[in-house]
């Protein structure tokens, strides 16, 4: 019998972030694909900190389902079709799939995005930039001149957004992010002017006044909490707010990752005219095809760049996964399989 291998959720935290020993590494039969699947050998598959929320339980209204005790984890991947059924992808070529955290998938044929060429690594399909393409241009609409800040910029989205943001024709990009080292990646070559750095010594906020002295007009926000409120505060009038993650409940040791919650001044809010939105790319699907075209242009021409970690074999994946929920990488962060 042939053979692969899985991270499976072994057991819930009681409290806290999950570690590797909630999670386990099994062997088990390889999967065999029914009529209308093909069969995937994965090649390299994404580490995202949203598997926090998953794992903690299901969220009402959220698109993706919990991850219980003795499910596989799962998330975006890139892998080389085995087999397939007549009229699908041909073996060897590449494609697109949400059955992460293995070394082979049985998956649908409607469930498989074929890559091609459209990007020139194919681990750039990872990204995540698409979420910030589709909130800067149809959430927030970035105009020329704009002051555009993300926070969380130093993550897997922010990392993207920054750069995203210049190319759109933002005056001023701020970031924020966790520590001075992260900080000076991004205003050295990830598109950023200045970042602040959460709990350094000066409130948040006074280190926003500095970074923005004349306001932002965009608020690209990865964060919530603290960080949401300051940049209300700091919002010119007429700025636009897209909400795209919630990282300060998600990622907070002391809480569940299920909730984030945040006071805001409602009159600064009504006063300066702020449209607050929640936002997510689901509900922009032409941002698709788009992002991809934009995306493979400005990498070939050295205009962007895809900030990532590989980390070899499915034996890291388990510690990779605790590494990304303690803010230890910048950028996105994958498990690249032989």
């Amino acid at each position: 019998m042939a053979t692969h291998r899985e991270i499976r959720l072994r057991t819930r935290p009681a409290h806290g972030l999950p570690t590797p020993d909630h999670l386990e590494l099994v062997t088990t039969a390889r999967p065999v694909p029914a009529p209308g699947e093909l069969l995937v050998r994965n090649r390299w598959f994404a580490v995202q900190a949203a598997l926090r929320t998953l794992i903690s339980g299901r969220i009402e209204g959220a698109p993706l389902p919990s991850v219980e005790p003795g499910d596989t984890l799962f998330g975006a991947a890139v892998g080389e079709v085995v087999s397939a059924p007549p009229g699908g992808p041909r073996p060897g070529e590449l494609v697109l799939h949400w059955q992460g955290w293995r070394e082979y998938a049985a998956v649908p044929v409607a469930a498989c995005t074929p890559l091609g060429d459209a990007l020139p690594d194919p681990v750039a399909h990872l990204s995540q930039g698409r979420t910030a393409y589709a909130a800067l241009t149809r959430g927030a609409e970035v105009r020329p001149g704009d002051t555009v800040l993300v926070t969380g910029g130093a993550g897997a989205v922010g990392t993207m957004a920054g750069q995203i943001a210049r190319l759109l024709g933002a005056g001023r990009v701020v970031g924020s992010t966790g520590s001075p080292a992260k900080a000076e990646r991004l205003v050295t070559g990830l598109g950023y002017d200045a970042a602040v750095v959460r709990d350094a010594g000066a409130p948040f906020a006074a280190q926003l006044a500095e970074a923005a002295p004349d306001g932002v007009d965009v608020i690209f926000d990865n964060v919530g909490g603290e960080q949401l409120r300051a940049a209300v505060d700091a919002a010119r009038p007429g700025a636009r707010a897209v909400v795209v993650g919630a990282l300060s409940g998600q990622l907070d040791p002391a809480g569940t990752g299920t909730d984030a919650r945040v006071e805001l001044d409602s009159y600064a809010l009504v006063l300066k005219r702020i449209s607050l939105r929640g936002f997510s790319p689901l509900d922009h699907p032409e941002t698709d095809a788009e992002w991809r075209e934009r995306f493979g242009g400005w990498l070939r021409t050295g205009e962007i760049t895809f900030p990532h970690v590989r980390a070899a074999g499915m034996e890291r994946a388990a510690d990779v996964l605790h590494e990304v929920m303690t803010g230890r990488h910048l950028g996105a962060v994958v498990v690249e399989l032989p």
